[in-house]
């Protein structure tokens, strides 16, 4: 593995990805702005003008590559990720770095764990998809309220924001992932039934009780890959998903000095063995800002060594989840309760 702090974030100049660069640099690592325009790349910010552009397309194994060449690590912002992440997941472990990405999209990380552990393995290095707000934080949250523990007879994670803005990626990955989603029923993988069935949940402050309906992300995958659940639902309130589906809804704003829209979040999850049930929520603002400093925590610790080892992991097999969620709460990235 190359021993640098050169962190290479593909996507840079997307609305993530520049939330991303700012966290590298505030956490003193050297972020190397990659993407597929050179149009977007020659008109970064001026805080990121002094840094180091790569343009490089995902066709050309060699070149990407050689691009990735000198760079600890990858973090992937680009969607949508059914796309870019196997590609650069490849050209990332055959370089020798350690590869991070932010995908909410079930089969990516499907893809990723089926074709590259193997290869990350022998290379030495780590493969750490859905290290974001979709999937990772949910991922950590299950993994800390076991405490240690990796059996559940049942997990619920809900979703829950008091309104989404998407952006343009939002929307194009949600045009390219048509793919059925998956639960976990009887301890497997299993499509989600159709139409999905839907609730109420009362989620804790500032959203309260709210209308959901099961729309399972990233997490179910990471979840089962190294936990062992019986039964495993998500939930996500409908409100958003009205904002979701209303074209002129706008793309985020800036309503604050680090860029972060006023959107509030709440992921709350609720794991039962037997008699016991055990509730762990994260509270936060702006899903696409705290998706930085989940997806640099994780490449932090894979630079410094605070991860367990090589291969493809989930966030919670990968890293101390509960240790995780103190350095962001720390960080002031979010609350948890």
């Amino acid at each position: 593995m190359n021993a640098t702090d050169r962190v290479l974030v593909y996507g840079a100049t997307g609305h993530t990805g520049r939330f991303v660069v700012d966290e590298l640099l505030r956490r003193d690592l050297v972020p190397v702005l990659a993407g597929r325009s050179a149009e977007r790349l020659a008109a970064v910010p001026p805080r990121h003008a002094a840094l180091d552009r790569v343009v490089v397309g995902l066709k050309d194994p060699g070149r990407l590559r050689g691009a990735v060449a000198g760079a600890a690590a990858v973090i992937n912002c680009a969607g949508p990720f059914l796309d870019t992440a196997l590609p650069l997941a490849r050209a990332a472990v055959e370089a020798g770095a350690h590869y991070l990405d932010v995908t909410a999209e079930q089969p990516v990380v499907q893809a990723v764990y089926r074709d590259l552990d193997g290869l990350a393995r022998t290379a030495g290095v780590a493969v750490v998809p859905a290290m974001a707000f979709y999937g990772g934080l949910a991922d950590l949250l299950v993994t800390a309220a076991l405490e240690g523990g990796s059996q559940a007879d049942e997990v619920e994670v809900a979703v829950g924001l008091d309104r989404w803005w998407p952006t343009a990626g939002t929307r194009a990955t949600g045009a390219r992932n048509t793919s059925t989603r998956l639960v976990i029923r009887d301890g497997e993988l299993a499509a989600l039934e159709d139409p999905a069935p839907a609730g109420t949940w009362h989620y804790p402050p500032p959203l309260g009780n709210q209308p959901v309906v099961q729309l399972p992300f990233s997490e179910v995958v990471t979840i089962a890959r190294h936990l062992e659940v019986g039964e495993l639902r998500s939930h996500l309130n409908t409100a958003p998903l009205d904002d979701l589906h209303d074209a002129t809804t706008p793309a985020p704003t800036a309503t604050d000095e680090d860029g972060r829209s006023a959107q509030r979040f709440v992921v709350d999850v609720v794991v039962r063995r037997g008699a016991d049930a055990r509730r762990r929520c994260a509270t936060g603002r702006d899903i696409y800002a705290v998706t930085a400093p989940i997806v640099v925590e994780g490449a932090a610790r894979l630079l410094d060594g605070r991860h367990r080892g090589a291969g493809a992991a989930a966030p919670g097999e990968a890293f101390d989840a509960a240790d995780v969620l103190t350095a962001l709460e720390t960080a002031g990235a979010i609350t948890v309760r």
